[in-house]
């Protein structure tokens, strides 16, 4: 996956180099929101989380298991950011250089968890499989170059966690 994105890098700036074109490399931070993907099996941590509380909800389990220890430490920009940011980058940003896209902000997965819980499944107990593997310690981009131009994410984490849970409620959970 980090390899693919490289690779997508590199391509943008070898055709920028060859046919002096306007291309221009953006690299987003882990997305999360509407169309989302839901499932457990392939899905990535935010939504599989809303996946998992909501099921217990709907189940009437009173815990979640959660993979990990809950300590490594992520950062997460809503879709409608990611979307809002790549038209300010077309419009001010003009380097060969890729250019980082995120908040600048990371919180741990337990905070994460505990942030999901009490949106999707209020007093819901969490688990900690310590068996599972936790990944890298920190992912959280550099996005100096981005705000220096300006700009800054307008969704805070908790308010689009809300609306997301409302649009899988909406679009994939079963009624």
């Amino acid at each position: 996956y980090a390899i693919a994105k490289i690779a997508g890098i590199k391509l943008c700036q070898a055709y920028r180099r060859q046919y002096g074109s306007d291309f221009i490399s953006a690299m987003p931070t882990n997305l999360y929101g509407p169309n989302d993907n839901f499932d457990l099996e392939s899905s990535h941590v935010l939504p599989a989380l809303i996946r998992k509380f909501h099921d217990a909800r709907v189940a009437g389990r009173g815990c979640v298991t959660v993979w990990g220890t809950g300590t490594p430490r992520r950062e997460f920009l809503h879709v409608d950011d990611l979307a809002d940011a790549c038209l300010f980058i077309m419009r001010h940003w003009d380097e060969e250089i890729h250019i980082n896209v995120g908040t600048g902000e990371d919180l741990t997965i337990r905070e994460l968890a505990e942030t999901v819980r009490d949106i999707v499944h209020p007093g819901a107990e969490i688990v900690w499989d310590r068996t599972k593997p936790d990944g890298m310690p920190r992912k959280l981009l550099d996005v100096g170059r981005l705000h220096a131009l300006g700009w800054r994410h307008s969704i805070p984490l908790e308010e689009g966690i809300r609306s997301t849970y409302r649009w899988f409620l909406d679009n994939v959970a079963e009624k």
